[in-house]
C-alpha cells in the first residue's frame, strides 16, 4: 500500500531543495529498495554535507526556520543557569560541576549560562562547560557566538558525551529532533512507513516493522495508536537517555522539549501523528518537499522517555511546563533585574520584536 506526495523532489532551485542529497537519497532507494522513513529522516536533518544540520546554522534564528527560548531572551539562560547553580548547592558544592550540552544550537543558551556563572563567582569557578554536537557547521556558529562574548575559552567542544559528569546533561529542543520510525496500526498489526521513489517523486510504502523494537515499544505501553492512525516511534531517545544515564557519575539530566505522555501522544484520536516540518517559520506535515532545507521534528513520548532513564539508573524528580519552571526560578524579577542592570540587553530584544 502506498500514498504519492505530491509534490516533485526535483522542482524547485537549490535554495529550496538539496538537490544532491535528493539524488543521493533517490540513487540508494533504486540500487538497494525502499529505506525506512527514520533512514530518509536521518539523512534530511543530519546528512553530513547535504543535511539540514550541516546547511541551514543560520535557519536557526528569529528570522529563520524556527525560534527557541534562548533566541527570545537572555533572561531563559539566567533562570538556567540559576536552576544550575541550585543543583551544584544540592550537591555540596563540588569543587568541579560539569554541565554538558548536548545540541547546543547556535550556541546561545550556553553563552548566557556561562555569563550568568560568570557573575555569581563561587558557582562561576566550579563550572566546567561542554558542548557536544554532530553538525561541524553548528558548532562553527557556536564558537562564533562564544567568541564574540569572549567566553570561548570557558566552553569545552567535545567529540561525545563523557563519562564520570558530576553536574548535569542538558538539553533544548534535541530529542524532537532525533529521526523517528513512522508506524500505521492496521487492526492489531502495526506497518511501518517506507520511503520508496516512484513515478518522479517520494512515497509512503507500508511493510511489516524493520525491527522487532516497534511492536515491544507498544507492548510496554499497553497500548496502540487508533485503527488507520499513524505515529512516530522514538528508538534514539530510548538510546539517547540510556547513554546519558551511563554518563553521569553523579548529578542530574535538565532537558525542555516538545512532548506528551503516551496515552496522549497516541490517543485514538490522533490520527496523523505529530511528524511537522520547519521553513522559514512555516510549519507543515509534507517530510518530502524542501529536502535538507526545512526541519523536521515530531512530539516527544515523555512516559517512555522517563521509564528508559529510570532503567538507566536515572530516577525522575520532576516534570513540568516551561511556564512553570521559569516562574518558580522567578522570571519576573529576572526581567526586572536584567532592565536595572544590563539595560541594552532589554533594548536588543525589543528591538528584535519590532
Amino acid at each position: 500500500m502506498s500514498a504519492m506526495s505530491p509534490i516533485d523532489p526535483f522542482a524547485g532551485d537549490s535554495i529550496t531543495e538539496s538537490a544532491p542529497l535528493v539524488a543521493e537519497l533517490r540513487a540508494r532507494i533504486e540500487s538497494e529498495g525502499a529505506i525506512t522513513f527514520c533512514e530518509f529522516m536521518r539523512a534530511a536533518l543530519y546528512d553530513v554535507r547535504y543535511g539540514y544540520y550541516a546547511t541551514q546554522a543560520a535557519a536557526m534564528t528569529r528570522g529563520g526556520d524556527y525560534v527557541t527560548s534562548p533566541e527570545v531572551h537572555p533572561v531563559f539562560g539566567t533562570l538556567v543557569a540559576e536552576q544550575l547553580r541550585e543543583m551544584w548547592d544540592v550537591m555540596a558544592r563540588p569543587a568541579r560541576f560539569d554541565v554538558v550540552e548536548m545540541g547546543a544550537g547556535r550556541g546561545l543558551l550556553a553563552r548566557d549560562i556561562v555569563r550568568a556563572a560568570e557573575r555569581d563567582a563561587p558557582f562561576g569557578a566550579a563550572l566546567r562547560y561542554g558542548i557536544v554536537d554532530v553538525s561541524a557547521a553548528m558548532v562553527r556558529e557556536q564558537r562564533r557566538v562564544l567568541d564574540e562574548a569572549g567566553l570561548a575559552e570557558r566552553v569545552a567542544w567535545l567529540d561525545e558525551l563523557p563519562g564520570g559528569v558530576v553536574g548535569c546533561v542538558l538539553s533544548n529542543e534535541l530529542v524532537d529532533a532525533f529521526p523517528v520510525h513512522r508506524v500505521v496500526r492496521r487492526g492489531d498489526e502495526l506497518d511501518e512507513v517506507y520511503v520508496a521513489w516512484r513515478d518522479g517523486r517520494f512515497v509512503d510504502e507500508l511493510r511489516p516493522p524493520s525491527d522487532e523494537q516497534l511492536r515491544r515499544y507498544f507492548d510496554g505501553l499497553a497500548l496502540l495508536p487508533g485503527d488507520g492512525a499513524y505515529a512516530e516511534v522514538n528508538l534514539d531517545a530510548i538510546d539517547w537517555i540510556g547513554r546519558v544515564g551511563a554518563s553521569l557519575e553523579r548529578g542530574y539530566v535538565l532537558t525542555f522539549d516538545y512532548g506528551y505522555e503516551a496515552a496522549q501522544l497516541y490517543a485514538p484520536w490522533r490520527r496523523d501523528g505529530t511528524l511537522h516540518c520547519f521553513y522559514r517559520q512555516s510549519a507543515s506535515s509534507d517530510p518530502y518537499q524542501r529536502i535538507g532545507r526545512q526541519d523536521m521534528t515530531s512530539s516527544v513520548d515523555f512516559t517512555t522517555l522517563r521509564r528508559a532513564g529510570e532503567a538507566a539508573g536515572l530516577a525522575t524528580l520532576g516534570m513540568t511546563d516551561q511556564a512553570g519552571f521559569l516562574v518558580h526560578l522567578g522570571i519576573g524579577e529576572g526581567v526586572a533585574s536584567v532592565a536595572r542592570e544590563r539595560p541594552a540587553e532589554l533594548e536588543e530584544y525589543f528591538a528584535r520584536r519590532r
